[in-house]
C-alpha cells in the first residue's frame, strides 16, 4: 500500500481493509512504520518504534471487531506496556521499562490495536506545549515554528500528519482536546470513570484524568472508547457498561439540543476575535441542525484564583510524589540534572504542603463536580472555544522560568487554556471538534462541547451529525504523509 493510499482511510477502513484481506496487520504495520519515518524528522512526534513478533500480528486480526489490525501509538505516559519503555518524559525516569501491561493495553490488544510505539509528552504531562529536555520539541504539522499543544502534543502531531490514523493520549486538565484542537483533530474526553486508569494510576492526579485518543474521525474514536470502557474490578470510579454503544451512537440522530454558548473564558483571559467568530459559526450551524442556542455559562462553585489554586495543589502533590518515587526507584537526584525548571518548580510546592492542603483542594474539586451539574439539567451541551487563540508558538510557556512555585505553573497554563480544566474538575465527558480554520493562518480551531456525566454517547451523536454538514477528512497540513508518496 502506498502512504498516500494509508492515509486517506481512518482507523476503521483499515480495518475493513484486513477483515476482507486486501491487506494484512503485518503489512499495515510496516505501511505504518515506514509513515512515522517519512514525516518524524520534522515534527518529532514520535520517540521510537517497535519490532513485533509475528504472534502479535496475528492475534490482532483474529480479533475481530472494528479496529482489528490497526496500528497504534501509546503516550509515554498513563499506560505501560510489558517490556517497553515508560519514561514519561524525564531524565529522571530515562530507561525505565515496564513490568507488565496496564488494564488500558490490554483492552486495546484484545480490541485488536497493534501499538507500535510511543508518542512524546512534556513531562510529567504537566504542560499544555509537548517539549522535554528529555525528547525535544514537538512540533505542528499544520506550521513547525508552533506547538500541537499538550500534553498528548506527539499523538495529536503524528495523527494530524497522516502517519496512523489514531493515537493513544490522556486528559488531565485538557490534554487530549488543546492538542487535538491545535492539530485539527477529534479528541473526546470520557467522564470520570468510564475508562479505566489502572493498576497504577486508579486515582491519576486524584481523579481529574482520563484516558482515550485522538483521531482525524468521529467513529474511529467512538469505536475506540467502546473497545476502552468497562468495569474494572477494584477501580475507585467505573461508569455502568455501556455494552458498545457509542459507534453505534455515530449513526443516531441526537435529537433536537439545549445548547448554552459561552464565549469568554473564566479569570478574564481574553478571546481572539477569530476564535469567538469561529465558535459563533459552529453555533449558527448548530441551529441550523435545528438545535437551540442561547449566551449562557455555569458557574464554577469557586472563584477562579481559587479554582486554579487548589487545581495546582493537587497537580503538584501527585506530581511531588510520582517524582520522589521515581528518585527512589532509579537512585537518580532530585535537582537541575534530571528534572526542568518548571518541574523542579511544581515539585518544591508538592513536597511542602500539608494534607489538609489536599484534602480542602479536594473539597473545591466537589465543590465544582456539584456546582455544574445542575447546569445540565437546564441545557443538554455547553459549547465554548476549546482554545483562546490558535496554536501558539513553541517554547511560548517554558520561557522565563525563574521564580516558578507550582501555582504560577499552573496559572500560566490556565491562562492559555480557561475553557477546558473544568470539566476535568467536575468529571463531565467533553469533546473537540475540528470545524474551523483561521482565514489568515490557516491553523485549526477546535470547537468545545461539555455535557453531563455519562453523556458520551450524546456527545458522539452530536459530532457525528457536526462531521456529516461540515466534514473536515480532506483537510491536511503542510506535513502530511500523503504528499511525501
Amino acid at each position: 500500500m502506498k502512504l498516500d493510499e494509508y492515509a486517506g482511510f481512518d482507523a476503521i477502513g483499515l480495518a475493513e481493509l484486513v477483515a476482507v484481506g486486501q491487506i494484512s496487520a503485518t503489512e499495515l504495520a510496516e505501511v505504518a512504520i515506514e509513515a512515522v519515518g517519512a514525516v518524524n524528522s520534522q515534527i518529532n512526534a514520535v520517540i521510537e518504534t517497535w519490532d513485533l513478533e509475528p504472534t502479535a500480528f496475528a492475534t490482532a486480526e483474529e480479533a475481530g471487531g472494528p479496529l482489528a489490525g490497526v496500528p497504534f501509538l501509546v503516550k509515554d505516559l498513563g499506560v505501560t506496556v510489558a517490556g517497553r519503555r515508560n519514561e514519561l518524559g524525564s531524565r529522571l525516569t530515562q530507561g525505565n521499562t515496564a513490568a507488565s501491561n496496564s488494564v488500558l493495553v490490554e483492552r486495546l490488544i484484545a480490541a485488536g490495536l497493534v501499538p507500535l510505539g510511543r508518542t512524546t509528552t512534556p513531562e510529567f504531562a504537566w504542560s499544555t506545549l509537548t517539549e522535554s529536555v528529555l525528547a525535544g520539541v514537538t512540533r505542528n504539522p499544520w506550521d513547525l515554528s508552533r506547538s500541537p499543544g499538550g500534553s498528548s502534543g506527539g499523538s495529536a502531531a503524528i495523527v494530524a500528519a497522516g502517519a496512523v490514523p489514531m493515537a493513544h493520549a490522556t486528559d488531565a486538565a485538557g490534554s487530549i482536546r488543546i492538542p487535538a484542537a491545535s492539530c485539527g483533530l477529534f479528541g473526546l474526553k470520557p467522564g470520570r470513570g468510564r475508562v479505566s486508569n489502572g493498576p497504577a494510576l486508579d486515582q491519576a492526579v486524584s481523579g481529574l484524568a482520563a484516558q482515550l485518543g485522538v483521531s482525524r474521525s468521529v467513529r474511529d474514536s467512538a469505536a475506540l472508547l467502546d473497545a476502552l470502557c468497562g468495569p474494572d474490578a477494584g477501580a475507585p470510579v467505573t461508569i455502568a457498561d455501556a455494552n458498545g454503544q457509542f459507534l453505534a451512537a455515530t449513526h443516531q440522530d441526537p435529537g433536537r439540543l439545549r445548547i448554552a454558548l459561552m464565549l469568554d473564558g473564566w479569570g478574564g483571559s481574553p478571546t481572539t476575535s477569530e476564535v469567538r467568530q469561529a465558535t459563533s459559526a459552529v453555533a449558527a450551524l448548530c441551529e441550523n441542525l435545528a438545535h437551540h442556542v442561547e449566551l449562557a455559562a455555569p458557574e464554577l462553585g469557586v472563584g477562579w484564583p481559587e479554582f486554579v489554586r487548589e487545581s495546582s495543589v493537587l497537580w503538584s502533590a501527585n506530581i511531588a510524589t510520582w517524582i520522589e518515587d521515581a528518585a527512589t526507584a532509579t537512585g537518580r537526584p532530585i535537582d537541575a540534572t534530571t528534572l526542568e525548571p518548571q518541574t523542579l518548580a511544581v515539585h518544591r510546592t508538592g513536597s511542602a504542603l500539608l494534607a489538609v492542603d489536599v484534602i480542602r483542594a479536594v473539597d473545591a474539586r466537589n465543590a465544582v463536580t456539584r456546582n455544574i451539574a445542575p447546569f445540565f439539567e437546564t441545557y443538554d451541551v455547553l459549547l465554548t472555544p476549546t482554545l483562546p487563540d490558535v496554536a501558539v508558538p513553541v517554547g511560548q510557556y517554558t520561557a522565563s522560568t525563574d521564580d516558578l512555585d507550582g501555582y504560577l505553573w499552573t496559572e500560566r497554563l490556565f491562562t492559555g487554556s480557561p475553557f477546558t480544566a473544568f470539566a476535568n474538575s467536575a468529571g463531565l465527558p467533553a469533546m473537540t471538534v475540528p470545524l474551523s480554520t483561521d482565514p489568515v493562518t490557516g491553523l485549526p480551531i477546535g470547537a468545545q462541547f461539555v455535557t453531563r456525566q455519562g453523556g458520551e454517547g450524546l456527545l458522539l451523536q452530536l459530532a457525528a451529525q457536526l462531521e456529516r454538514a461540515a466534514p473536515w477528512a480532506d483537510r491536511h497540513p503542510p506535513v502530511w504523509v500523503g504528499a511525501t508518496a
